[in-house]
């Protein structure tokens, strides 16, 4: 998978969803924005938690947007795979699976953004 083109086709897909639903669209903004707050867990931490839980859940969208941002948040490729271990740990051979997809768009996201 092509994980910056995927992001970008999702992101086109969203801004229509966006356009057409605007108000559950800023709820779920609004969601988000709290949720992610520096506040008891650094930013960096409740994205690798976001991470795993699109592993979890085999969320392709939750996947690249939440490695991308636990990646700009400082998050290192060790921090992602020792992340996979232990969604492997707790969700077997699916999280096995979705898993090395994380890491993949780990490194494709890596090398597009330097």
């Amino acid at each position: 998978m092509d994980w910056t083109e995927f992001l970008a086709d999702t992101n086109r897909q969203l801004a229509l969803f966006r356009a057409a639903q605007p108000e559950a669209a800023a709820g779920f903004a609004a969601l988000a924005r709290a949720a992610t707050a520096n506040k008891a867990l650094d930013p960096k931490t409740k994205e690798l938690i976001a991470l795993a839980i699109g592993v979890a859940v085999h969320c392709d969208g939750c996947i690249g947007f939440h490695t991308k941002a636990a990646r700009r948040h400082g998050a290192t490729r060790e921090e992602v795979a020792e992340v996979i271990s232990m969604c492997l740990y707790m969700g077997g051979g699916p999280s096995l699976m979705y898993g090395a997809r994380a890491l993949d768009a780990f490194d494709q996201i890596e090398a597009a953004e330097g």
